[in-house]
């Protein structure tokens, strides 16, 4: 038996890394896990043990506990979770105000699974070199925003150059999982700062202004100047699961930590009487996006549309 590490995912195959040399992996039969609630029982950037049947191909026989991993909902109904990946030092997230445009929504979901599983988050507002000036100054309050809360964050322009090395710095000597929408360009950055990697890239869809999906599966690569990325598939959707709604402040640095002025300690921070948030909320020392993007997570459908900020 082998110890490796997954560097790519193919949902049937896997290349798992072993001493600088690559093996095709199947699982084997057991470990497929058929009543696990998740699509992928083997992830990306997990550690395994594989049994060699050739020169190119072996068969993982075990996987070892993961210190930590991105969940999103499945898109299969038959399953409940799909892990993006494991044992992450920092979770990247690529941020594009259009072409395509990202929701604040989508943005502090991934943030808020990156925090249930205590993953350092850092947020690249990219393609600032083809916003208006108007549109300049909106990725300036987002980016205080998220500042203010304790993100580090990054506006870059591959097209200028701009702040590369800062990513560089920011990725060295980590294992990284990039993710975000199609098309704001997660495979171009990862080109930009370690060339010798060649991504396939895409344009951008010019009648509907969104990404085309270029990175088939999550796939680890290594940095030229140390370290790892794992560039994941474009994300339309990010359903949170193993969530529930009295833990989901917790997730929420700066929800959480007005909480503790809140009255009563299971404080939903939605119509409960002294509750520290909402004021908070009210006088802008909470930003309005981010309390509306708690609620959207904490309530159900139907309460979304009743409940307002009063």
């Amino acid at each position: 038996m082998k110890r490796g590490q997954v560097i790519q995912s193919t949902g049937a195959n896997y290349l798992v890394e072993v001493d600088d040399k690559i093996y095709n992996c199947t699982i084997r039969g057991r470990l497929r896990l058929a009543d696990s609630r998740e699509t992928n029982p083997v992830a990306v950037g997990d550690f395994v043990e594989i049994e060699i049947i050739s020169e190119e191909e072996g068969v993982i026989t075990e996987i070892e506990e993961r210190k930590n991993c991105i969940i999103r909902k499945s898109t299969n109904l038959s399953k409940e979770s799909h892990v993006i990946a494991a044992n992450i030092d920092q979770a990247v997230f690529i941020h594009t105000l259009k072409n395509p445009e990202t929701t604040t929504v989508f943005m502090d979901r991934f943030l808020a699974a990156a925090e249930s599983y205590s993953i350092p988050p850092l947020i690249i507002f990219n393609k600032i070199d083809i916003y208006t000036r108007e549109e300049i100054e909106e990725v300036a309050m987002l980016m205080a925003v998220y500042e203010d809360i304790g993100y580090k964050v990054i506006p870059t322009s591959i097209v200028k150059n701009q702040n590369l090395e800062l990513v560089k710095k920011a990725l060295k000597d980590k294992v990284n999982v990039i993710a975000g929408h199609s098309g704001t360009g997660k495979s171009s950055l990862i080109n930009a700062i370690s060339p010798g990697l060649n991504l396939k890239t895409a344009s951008i869809s010019k009648t509907h202004l969104t990404g085309r999906h270029t990175t088939t599966f999550a796939t680890m690569h290594k940095l030229s100047f140390g370290g790892a990325v794992i560039d994941t598939p474009g994300i339309r959707a990010f359903g949170l699961v193993y969530l529930n709604k009295e833990e989901t402040g917790h997730y929420f640095p700066e929800i959480f930590k007005m909480s503790h002025n809140c009255h009563f300690g299971n404080c939903l921070h939605i119509n409960e009487p002294n509750c520290a948030v909402k004021p908070a909320v009210e006088s802008g020392e909470i930003a309005y996006s981010r309390y509306l993007s708690y609620l959207n997570i904490v309530l159900s459908e139907e309460d979304k549309h009743r409940t307002k900020l009063s």
